[in-house]
């Protein structure tokens, strides 16, 4: 547990103007909002350091980050043809915190991104290169051999010599010596909430009732995740950087812009007292008074979700991060020739898989920057009463209620397969927002 835990707070701010409107309507136009101090968010405590190089000031993130530039790129050169001069002022970073090979009259070995040559190298950039370059997309398992697992090998005699150099503070110099990971949640969230609501009312007059609502709203926060959500669960709701426990601030996963909902009740106009055989009574009335109709409708703007590295991990050594966003995208619900369903117009194209890349080390990517589809939904209720002739106080009602009227199909985003290292199946849903059409019937007898 983090022992800086303290209890959340959050501001309401609520404003409304209300207008009685001729003919039993109302209006109501509202500014709704929430401000979210101190929320609980899961960081890791035993998140690698980001150390800098007390003589050029650079931290460790940008030093690796200029080698991933390169390594990471088409025509990325062979680790004995790297210099300084194309890596640039971040080069000097492995000089100052790599212990010297040529101190101990030797040389650093590489063989991972050599071409299949196994080599010795007096220079300290050509051995970071080689190291984080033979680990690319997952520079914490490199930092980790650099760091716990014996550093880097020595090279003497055309082979490779039993002396390794570590960072010259040693062992552990990033790693903690007990944990490469060690997820907690700590009092670091925070959460904004702001919406236009729209009230449009009718109170009940000549058998007609309804509600009709609007909602404009955003809503960010640095994560969404339910405290019962564990380190592996959820959707994405952990911090990945913690020394950048911002960086993922965006769009909530619960975000709809734009929400509509409405119900009414309508009294069919049959029966005694009514506008159609108003003076009916006994068995007439039994059959066609006392009908009332009632709905519930909703509809909202699409929901947000990420997109991830997948099984990468240069930032976090357990958690690979959301994937960056490069370009623009085409969502939607698209139905493939096999019978699928994707949430891009063209999956494996440039505005499906090919609008993201992966993290850089020390990036966390980007939160909710895909919309998929929305909700939408209209259920409905057909209802009889028959008033008991030996007591007003009693009734049998009758009740026939449908949802999902039109069989509507919504699928649900964060089914959608988004892992970068899913190419084949990317932007494929696997699930559903809405239940298939279905009905209930009751009869209830009220005393």
């Amino acid at each position: 547990m983090d022992d800086q835990v303290k209890t959340p707070y959050s501001y309401t701010l609520d404003f409304s103007v209300g207008r009685e409107l001729p003919k039993n309507f109302s209006l109501e136009v509202s500014y709704v909002g929430r401000l979210s101090h101190r929320l609980l968010t899961q960081s890791d405590l035993a998140m690698p350091l980001d150390l800098v190089d007390p003589k050029t000031k650079v931290d460790y993130f940008k030093a690796v980050t200029a080698l991933a530039k390169i390594y990471s790129s088409s025509n990325a050169p062979l680790s004995q043809n790297v210099t300084a001069a194309m890596v640039g002022p971040t080069a000097s970073y492995w000089t100052d915190m790599l212990q010297s090979a040529t101190a101990a009259g030797q040389q650093y070995r590489i063989r991972r991104c050599t071409g299949g040559v196994t080599t010795g190298t007096p220079d300290p950039v050509q051995a970071a290169y080689d190291l984080f370059c033979g680990f690319a997309q997952n520079e914490t398992t490199a930092l980790f051999i650099l760091d716990v697992n014996g550093g880097l090998r020595g090279f003497s005699g055309g082979a490779a010599s039993n002396t390794f150099f570590t960072p010259i503070g040693g062992e552990n110099s990033y790693f903690n010596a007990q944990y490469s990971s060690l997820y907690a949640w700590r009092s670091i969230g925070i959460a904004d909430y702001h919406a236009l609501q729209v009230n449009l009312r009718h109170r009940m007059s000549h058998g007609v009732q309804f509600d009709f609502n609007y909602t404009f709203s955003k809503s960010l926060d640095l994560a969404s995740d339910a405290e019962r959500i564990g380190a592996w669960g959820g959707l994405g709701g952990q911090t990945i950087n913690s020394w950048q426990p911002t960086a993922l601030h965006g769009r909530s996963d619960f975000d709809t812009p734009h929400q509509i909902n409405a119900n009414w009740i309508i009294e069919m106009p049959f029966g005694r007292g009514k506008a159609i055989a108003r003076d009916s009574h006994g068995f007439l009335d039994a059959v066609i008074g006392g009908w009332q109709l009632a709905g519930l409708t909703r509809w909202t703007s699409g929901f947000p979700v990420n997109a991830f590295n997948g099984a990468t991990w240069p930032t976090n050594w357990q958690l690979g991060g959301e994937a960056i966003k490069i370009g623009s995208v085409h969502t939607g619900v698209f139905k493939n020739s096999d019978g699928s369903v994707n949430l891009f117009a063209d999956p494996k194209g440039a505005t499906g898989i090919g609008a993201f890349r992966h993290d850089f080390p020390g990036e966390s990517g980007q939160r909710n920057v895909i919309n998929g589809p929305g909700f939408v939904a209209l259920d409905m209720g057909l209802s009889k009463r028959w008033k008991m002739p030996w007591a007003e106080g009693q009734s049998l009602q009758f009740r026939w209620e449908v949802f999902n009227i039109p069989n509507f199909t919504r699928f649900d985003v964060q089914s959608a397969t988004t892992s970068l290292d899913q190419a084949s199946a990317f932007g494929k849903f696997t699930g559903l927002l809405t239940n298939p059409r279905s009905m209930q019937f009751s009869l209830r007898y009220e005393f």
